[in-house]
């Protein structure tokens, strides 16, 4: 639970919408748009378990599989 934690500190840098995650088919979703963030933090969130989505279906934010599990 310490990395999600660290992950979701990581991503409050970046924004704070009111309605920030959703999970669906064993995927975490956060609503924070990967052009503001810094590709150092980038870096440090994939460490943790989170991908950017521009280069997926989910190109407004970051996802998960590692904390999305059902």
């Amino acid at each position: 639970m310490e990395n999600l934690i660290k992950a979701l500190q990581i991503l409050l840098k970046y924004g704070n919408p009111d309605y920030p995650t959703h999970c669906e088919h064993d995927v975490l979703y956060v609503d924070i748009s990967p052009e503001l963030v810094s590709e150092e933090d980038k870096k440090e969130l994939e460490e943790l378990g989170f991908y950017s989505g521009e280069d997926s279906d989910f190109e407004d934010g970051f996802y998960s599989y590692k904390y999305g599990s059902c």
